[in-house]
């Protein structure tokens, strides 16, 4: 396996990450929100951006997952869903990226059939070019190329999430001799 170029570099990343916390903190002044965060992935970008977040929050998690290695299989599976009552509240679902779409359609739809007063979506890197489901996303860090990515909770079969900044991977190939 081999580690490649840095996309994002710690500073970097915290920068954003208050960015969208102030943005995300003016839009609900004198508002209590609901932040959902997306696991595995999410686990540092969402605790990150609720530090730095200036209004009420309360904090639930779904677990939910679609890919297999390097690529997404297109089922999504919830692993464990929501704990709080949502409707007449204010969401946010917070995941670390969006690409096909396919989850994060999936996972609005659910929440939106509980009646929330609002949903919004806060993704850490949008990853637009392999978008296969239209979904709107209030809230982005970065725009990347289709390129697989680790580090700040990005994995590689579960691997690599504590690295403090992102970077390309890449699968080192073996040669023939």
């Amino acid at each position: 396996m081999i580690i490649g170029k840095t996309l994002f570099t710690t500073e970097q990343i915290q920068s954003k990450v208050i960015e969208l916390a102030n943005r995300i903190s003016k839009d609900y002044k004198g508002k209590e929100i609901v932040m959902v965060g997306m696991l595995k992935g999410a686990f540092m970008f969402f605790a990150d951006i609720v530090r730095h977040i200036k209004v009420p929050v309360l904090i639930d998690f779904i677990i939910a997952s679609s890919y297999l290695g390097t690529d997404s299989s297109g089922e999504v599976i919830i692993h464990s869903d929501l704990k709080e009552d949502i409707e007449n509240k204010h969401i946010i679902i917070v995941d670390d990226i969006i690409d096909t779409g396919i989850t994060m359609n999936l996972i609005r739809e659910r929440l939106l059939m509980r009646n929330p007063a609002s949903l919004k979506i806060c993704v850490f890197l949008d990853k637009e070019e392999r978008r296969i489901v239209e979904v709107p996303v209030d809230y982005i860090g970065y725009k990347i190329p289709n390129e697989y990515v680790i580090g700040y909770g990005f994995d590689y079969k579960n691997n690599y999430r504590n690295l403090p900044y992102v970077a390309i991977f890449k699968k080192a190939h073996n040669k023939v001799k």
